[in-house]
């Protein structure tokens, strides 16, 4: 099958292509809709109304295992048995914990498969699996948060690195796009998963500008979650846009620096979901970069973190309605700068998988290899 892609394809799909306003409702926002990006006028931002004056928040540190691409069905149904059973130790000890954060890849792991092996098993939003971790959720009267490999079919053959966060009701409540793939870290190969920035033009058309920083108004607080490391300028958007915690998922490392400066320069609370020590891991070393998951406070400071490597639960009790009545969006002094961020321009354009599709890693490294500006 070609990986080549038109824009005529992608846009013009009959009940397909922009149909996809209506397959992610969870992004809750449309091409019609009116962007929701412009800015509070007295610090203030959206909210819906707590469910209590106090989050008991969790984060879980659970082991990574890739898919094995020879059998995915029964690998993907073990990951997905072993994500069941921790939600439940989460909530047997330690009173009730009104939302879970899972590390980036805890249902399907992240190994060097093609484009054509990660689609042999990348779960649909909704799916199986959500529906799964939606009827813990339910059981326990929590929210539960989690990255994970997914595909759509208004996306046909892209790769969509996700969070997820499914509701009390056990429905799926906000669907987060990855913002964008870090590149010229990685020796000789390229992320090829489809964030956001990769296909900016269309997303925006499908799902409008609020879509592409969402935040998740949810009865907890307001929720954005993102793997992204090194790039303060997205977060600050996330506290402009009225995000109280940010998350950051994780797999194979963690830099507390980089999420306790997001907190403390925002002045919100914030979480860094890393994977656990991973025995049995056929492709990498048994640590995998494991450890490290911490909750952090709007000062910066470090209010629970994991002491080691292995599976594990954190928490804090979030003081979110006195913590809402004294927040406001960040103070700073855009008008000093805009002019210099009107000017620059990033090393890789937006939209470098509108046309073609890599189907491997190598293959990606050569794409952006030529596509670099600077």
């Amino acid at each position: 099958m070609t990986n080549q892609i038109t824009r005529r394809s992608l846009l013009s799909g009959g009940a397909g292509a922009l149909a996809g306003m209506a397959a992610l409702p969870a992004l809750t926002a449309s091409k019609a809709s009116a962007d929701d990006t412009a800015g509070s006028t007295d610090g203030t931002y959206p909210t819906a109304p707590l469910r209590s004056d106090t989050v008991n928040f969790g984060v879980v540190q659970s082991r990574v295992h890739p898919v094995d691409a020879a059998n995915t069905k029964q690998t993907l149904k073990k990951n997905l048995d072993h994500m069941l059973w921790l939600i439940d130790r989460a909530q047997y000890y330690g009173g009730h914990k009104d939302f879970l954060a899972f590390h980036e890849f805890p249902l399907t792991g992240w190994d060097r498969w093609t484009r054509s092996e990660i689609l042999s098993f990348a779960p649909e939003l909704p799916g199986e699996e959500t529906e799964a971790i939606g009827a813990k959720a339910r059981e326990h009267n929590c929210y539960i948060s989690f990255g994970t490999y997914a595909q759509y079919k208004d996306w046909p053959r892209h790769i969509m690195s996700v969070a997820v966060v499914i509701g009390p009701d056990g429905k799926i409540v906000s669907e987060q796009w990855k913002a964008r793939n870090i590149h010229g870290v990685f020796v000789g190969f390229e992320l090829f998963t489809t964030s956001v920035y990769e296909v900016l033009e269309r997303y925006v058309e499908m799902y409008g500008w609020d879509a592409v920083i969402p935040v998740a108004r949810t009865s907890v607080g307001n929720i954005c979650i993102s793997p992204c490391k090194m790039e303060p300028e997205l977060y600050r958007a996330m506290a402009i846009k009225g995000a109280e915690i940010i998350i950051r998922t994780s797999t194979g490392g963690y830099n507390h620096l980089d999420m306790r400066n997001v907190c403390q320069s925002n002045k919100v609370y914030g979480a860094l979901s890393n994977n656990a020590v991973s025995p049995g891991n056929k492709s990498f070393f048994e640590t995998a970069g494991g450890g490290g998951s911490v909750i952090i406070g709007p000062d910066g400071k470090i209010l629970a973190e994991v002491e080691g490597q292995h599976e594990e639960l954190i928490n804090y009790r979030i003081p979110m309605a006195a913590f809402r009545e004294q927040h406001r969006i960040p103070d700073f002094h855009a008008e000093l700068y805009a002019h210099v961020l009107d000017g620059y321009k990033s090393r890789y354009a937006p939209g470098a998988f509108l046309d073609y599709l890599p189907e491997g890693l190598d293959e990606a490294y050569q794409q952006f290899k030529e596509k670099a500006r600077w």
